[in-house]
Formats: C-alpha cells, structure tokens, sequence
C-alpha cells in the first residue's frame, strides 16, 4: 500500500504560479512511475505529467509542457509539479499517483494504469 502527502495547492491569479508537492510513503518501492493528474469541475481526469523511477523519462501534455515541471527529490522521496503562467483553465484538483507498470509514452496520461493515488490538491486560478 502506497499512501501520500500531498500539498501546495491554493488560489492564484491568472499568469501567477503554484508548487505542489507529492510525498508517498509505505510501500514506497513498489511503484515504478509517478505522475500528476488533474480533474476540473464537471471534467474527466486528464494526466499532467509522468515520471519513471529512478531517472527515467518525464512525459508532459503537450498543453502545459511549456509551463509546468516534474521533478523528483531522491532523498526526500517527494516530487513536485512547478506550475507557471497559470491560467484559469488549469483551475482544477490536482492529484498524483503511482504505478507498479511501466508507462512509456502511450499510456502515463491513463489514469486506468495508476494503482494508488493521492487525496488531491484544489488549485484555482482566478482574479
């Protein structure tokens, strides 16, 4: 079982930023990627970005590759999403997630193959 900490989330106005972070714990081991997801009001879930562990390839929704950045700290176990020029359309609950399967570039943004997943984070975005 793989249980998380997750944080940062928060309102911001449009073109400001948020860092959320993802701490999981427990069975930390069995998951060999991690991603971000996010769902918006009235919305399906929609993957963010996608991290293979350890150090393999980082995958971004071409919509946000620009503005957003995964990245991992290996001692802490935490991983973070860096969001810039935020817009109101990212207005969303934030959620990570691991996997015990290795997602390449067809399947990270799939929630079907997340196993365990964090309790969210609201980021609103709005003036």
């Amino acid at each position: 079982q793989v249980e998380f900490v997750q944080s940062g989330g928060g309102l911001v106005q449009p073109g400001g930023s948020l860092r959320l972070s993802c701490t999981p714990s427990g069975r930390t081991l069995d998951y060999s990627a991690i991603g971000w997801f996010r769902q918006a009001s009235g919305k399906e879930r929609e993957g963010v970005s996608s991290m293979s562990t350890p150090g393999g390839t980082t995958y971004y929704a071409e919509s946000m590759k620009d503005r957003f950045t995964m990245s991992r700290d290996i001692f802490t176990n935490t991983v973070y999403l860096q969001m810039n020029s935020l817009k109101p359309e990212d207005t969303a609950v934030y959620y990570c997630a691991t996997s015990q399967g290795h997602l390449d570039g067809s399947r990270w943004y799939r929630a079907y193959f997340y196993d365990h997943w964090g309790q969210g984070s609201q980021v609103t975005v709005s003036s």
